[in-house]
């Protein structure tokens, strides 16, 4: 993630914090008390090993398909997988649970609260109510979400860039490993 420093910064993530963001998110979330730890594990129906599987079966996904010449038909499926994975799957399973545990300091709490609020938020809705599409010339993502919780508000229209995403793909990612790998222990 530390490619992503300048995005980190306006995250307000310490400098310290951004060139070894895997490390910090650990540290802060082993400190973490244990009974807050004890009710994310409770509170799962899917086993944490195998939320972690998941993500590990996705990272070989994407492996695999960087050493193929691909078809547009296969980007378009990573695409769609990778926005499902990082923003319904994790943000479903896992960043809302962190949010309010975390300090409200802590790295692991700016990055929850990124991953879960707007822009990231409308996205995830967006993604997960089929209101996306591709930009015309295909260097990022159109889509359309509710600002708020209001059923009755209209949708806006939202623009992600691919370098953004990317930064919000790594960023889901990251927390997602980090977080599982520290779970099932």
């Amino acid at each position: 993630m530390a490619q992503y420093r300048t995005e980190l910064l306006a995250l307000k993530i310490a400098p310290s914090h951004c060139d070894l963001l895997a490390t910090w998110l650990f540290q802060e979330f082993v400190q973490l008390p244990s009974e807050l730890k004890s009710a994310i594990r409770a509170n799962e129906i899917v086993p944490i090993q195998e939320r972690l599987d998941e993500l590990v079966a996705f990272q070989s996904f994407v492996d695999d398909i960087r050493l193929m010449d691909i078809s547009p038909g296969f980007v378009r499926a990573h695409v769609i997988t990778q926005n499902y994975i990082c923003f319904v799957y994790l943000g479903e399973a896992l960043f809302q649970k962190l949010r309010k545990p975390s300090p409200p300091s802590s790295t692991l709490r700016k990055c929850s609260e990124f991953l879960t609020d707007n822009p990231v938020r409308a996205f995830r809705n967006a993604i997960a109510h089929a209101n996306w599409q591709y930009k015309s010339d295909f260097t990022g993502l159109v889509y359309w979400s509710r600002k708020g919780d209001d059923k009755d508000a209209p949708l806006t229209q939202w623009e992600v860039s691919q370098q953004t995403l990317s930064f919000w793909q790594g960023l889901a990612r990251t927390v997602g490993y980090v977080v599982y790998s520290a779970l099932a222990e």
